[in-house]
Formats: structure tokens, C-alpha cells, sequence
């Protein structure tokens, strides 16, 4: 049986941990970029010795007054919610001018916007998502996605202990830390609360007030349903608004987008977009993912009885397969993004024109690619792994990997060289 982490008994390390391990050293600032709840202050606080929290009126008001005494304290100094005072950004990047050793900030909130200077080459930014699943369980991953990525072609092996119905129950859960102990009712006021925060204050204090509150949270609902699909921003919107004759203007809409991106609230994964010629006639749109499977769960009213019966209601966006199976992979997702950028590669995704190949992430390092299926099956057969099989005729030798991430008990190597992996058992 899987032990579930316990993140109210103290600090569980995640797998960024790794990477800051790595940078910080010789980066004198890190913004921690991502979506509330994801962990980033308690992730911040393991390494600070001194800190700043902006949400705090009396602290904030200080620093508002003059932003340099930032750099009073013992380094490394930890700025949490720094664009409470949008001034701080100026100040540190002033300061690492100045004294460009490592390790001296870390900075937790939103990425600047506009009018503000980028921070290039002063203040570094280092993504951080919400639990991948080796990271919720106290289980040995066998399968390590760097091997992968780095071409290992040795045996696969390792028993999983998840079931379909954990899967289910994990994208569910979600993997917000401070949401790990909650369950049934409890969880479903605490993810409704969180979505209820976006609409009601996050967009409001970026500068986007709603005119039409249920409207921005029809899209959202529209866009849970796109899940892992690459569905055009009009079938959203034409989802939200079936049925109404006044829909929202484009540019409406186009600013939940922008705004919800910024939040970190959307998450979609890029079109791979190689150099290869033969690959020219690639889609170019986004595959849409929120921030977490959990919430376009919830957005959609999903529970696990819906999910394992296969009860989906209304169908909003059209889809190929089930609405679990777009949710599977976002719950991949989440692992496959924090396992690539640790190991320094890029995740997309690669649809061609007409649809007829699909495949649901492209990893590429140094012309190097991993390519991953997710599939809600616990048997891989010849079919599921035919666009892997594609991919890898068309650009030779640069295909290091082929992986089927399954459901099912069992690690091993195809003969034909895919490796099917459990996810509950693949780490970094």
C-alpha cells in the first residue's frame, strides 16, 4: 500500500528543490513563478535567512518607503508576494547590479507585467506547478525520467501499487500541498474557494474586473472541458455561451486568457515546432491545461463516482477519448513538466494539421527527444503506440525514448523499444 506524503508535519522536498540546488549558488536572484498554492514561500523559506513578506501591511509599508532595505538582513534574503510593492523589482535588480554574487534573493509572486523591466540577466525565473505524483507518495521510483531523457535503453522493470480508482482519486486530490489532508467536503469547499479567490480578487487586483462574473466562469468551465485537447479559443467560447445571442467580444475573452496565464491559472503546453523540414505541416495551437487537474475537475462538478462511472454530463468541447482520459494526462502532466525542466528540457506537444498524428509530449534537450504517450489503460498494444513508432522513423536518431505512461501494474520494455511505465512509479 502507497504512503501518502504528510505536508502538514513539516517541509517535503520537491523535485525544484533539486534545480535550485544547482542555481542558486551562483544566481544572485530566483523568482519562484507559479500559481497560489503551489508551495513556493514554503520552498523559498527552506533557504532563506532572511525574510520579507510584502503581504504583511506593516511590513510592506516599510519597504514601499524605501525598497532598498530589502537588502538589509542575512542573505539570502526571501521577498514573499513581492508585487505588493512593485518597486522591490527595480530595487533588487539595482542591487544585483551592484553585487552580482549568488544566492542573494529569492522572490515568490507573479511574473512582472507590462511596463516593468523583464529582470533578464539579474533576476532568473524558475517554474514551480503544483505536486507531481511521485512527489505525493512515499514510493520507490523505479523508472527515472532523466535515464530516459538521456537515451538509456536498459531493462524497465518495477511494480506499481496504484489502481485506476487511485489515479482518479489523485486527480481529485489535487496537488496543492496545503490541500494534501482534506477530503470529501472539506476539499471541494477549499478548490471551490480557490477558484471563487480567482474571479472575485486575483483578476480584479491584476486590473481585469468581470462586467459578467458567470460568464468568465462559464469560460473557465469551457476551458476545463478543452482539457489536453488543442480546441480554438472560439469553441470555448461558443461553449461557455451556448444558447446566450450576446456573446463576450473577442478581446474579452482574450484578456481571461492573458490575465488567467499570467495568473498562472492556465497552463497550456506549446506545439513543438522543430526545424525539421519533412515536419513542416505541424499545428501550431496550444494543448490547454489548467494549473491542476483538480480544478478542471471541479470546474466541471466531477467527483469520483462521476469519473469512474464515466458520467461526464453535458459535453461542452468536443474530445477524442473520455473526459478521464484528458484528465490523466493532465495529472502526467504535471509530472512530465516538472521532471523535464529539472532535467533542463522543454516539454510540447506535436499534432499535425489534420489531426491524423498526435502526440502528447514532445521533450527535447540539445536535439535530443523523449517522446511520451499518457494512456488511461493498464495494457499498451500495438496501436497505442503507433505515433511513437511515427515520430521516431521520421527523425532517425534523434529519438532517444519512446514511453507509453500507463495506468497499469507493471514497468517493462516492448519489444519494438517503447517503455510502458505506471506513473505512480516514474520519478525524475
Amino acid at each position: 500500500m502507497a504512503t501518502a506524503r504528510d505536508f502538514t508535519g513539516g517541509y517535503v522536498r520537491r523535485v525544484v528543490d533539486s534545480e535550485l540546488d544547482e542555481l542558486f549558488s551562483q544566481l544572485p536572484a530566483i523568482l519562484l513563478d507559479g500559481a497560489k498554492g503551489v508551495g513556493k514561500t514554503a520552498t523559498g523559506r527552506q533557504r532563506a535567512r532572511t525574510l520579507r513578506r510584502l503581504d504583511v501591511p506593516a511590513e510592506a509599508a516599510v519597504i514601499e518607503a524605501d525598497p532598498t532595505i530589502v537588502a538589509g538582513g542575512a542573505t539570502p534574503v526571501l521577498i514573499d508576494e513581492w508585487q505588493r510593492v512593485p518597486a522591490v523589482w527595480d530595487a533588487v535588480r539595482r542591487l544585483v547590479d551592484e553585487d552580482p554574487s549568488g544566492g542573494r534573493f529569492l522572490l515568490t509572486g507573479s511574473p512582472p507585467g507590462a511596463g516593468t523591466h523583464s529582470g533578464a540577466g539579474r533576476i532568473d525565473v524558475v517554474r514551480m506547478r503544483p505536486l507531481s505524483f511521485y512527489e505525493r507518495f512515499d514510493v520507490a521510483a523505479t523508472v527515472s525520467f532523466a535515464d530516459l531523457l538521456s537515451g538509456d535503453q536498459s531493462k524497465i522493470i518495477g511494480r506499481s501499487p496504484f489502481s485506476l480508482a487511485d489515479y482518479v482519486e489523485q486527480i481529485i486530490a489535487g496537488g496543492f500541498p496545503g490541500t494534501r489532508h482534506l477530503s470529501g467536503r472539506a476539499l471541494m469547499q477549499r478548490l471551490d474557494g480557490y477558484i471563487d479567490s480567482i474571479v472575485d480578487h486575483d483578476l480584479p487586483a491584476a486590473g481585469f474586473v468581470a462586467r459578467r462574473p458567470a460568464t468568465l466562469r462559464a469560460w473557465m468551465r469551457a476551458y476545463a472541458a478543452a482539457t489536453a485537447t488543442t480546441a480554438s479559443w472560439e469553441t470555448i467560447r461558443d461553449a461557455a455561451t451556448s444558447g446566450l445571442a450576446d456573446k463576450p467580444a473577442r478581446k474579452t475573452t482574450t484578456a481571461y486568457t492573458d490575465l488567467l496565464k499570467a495568473l498562472r491559472v492556465l497552463d497550456p503546453i506549446d506545439a513543438w515546432q522543430p526545424t525539421y523540414n519533412h515536419l513542416s505541416r505541424l499545428a501550431a495551437a496550444p494543448k490547454h491545461h489548467l494549473a491542476d487537474p483538480a480544478l478542471a475537475a471541479r470546474l466541471l462538478g466531477q467527483t469520483r463516482g462521476h469519473l469512474l462511472a464515466g458520467d461526464e454530463g453535458a459535453i461542452l468541447v468536443p474530445r477524442d477519448g473520455t473526459l478521464l482520459g484528458s484528465l490523466f494526462e493532465s495529472l502526467v502532466a504535471l509530472s512530465v513538466r516538472s521532471f523535464a525542466q529539472a532535467a533542463g528540457a522543454r516539454t510540447c506537444h506535436l499534432r499535425t494539421e489534420a489531426g491524423r498524428h498526435e502526440i502528447d509530449f514532445v521533450i527535447e534537450r540539445d536535439g535530443a527527444v523523449l517522446a511520451i504517450e499518457a494512456k488511461l489503460t493498464a495494457t499498451i498494444d500495438d496501436g497505442d503506440v503507433r505515433h511513437l513508432h511515427w515520430l521516431a522513423k521520421a527523425i532517425g536518431t534523434d529519438m532517444v525514448n519512446m514511453v507509453a505512461v500507463t495506468t497499469g501494474p507493471e514497468a517493462y520494455r516492448r519489444r519494438d523499444g517503447v517503455a510502458v511505465v505506471p506513473l505512480g512509479i516514474l520519478g525524475p
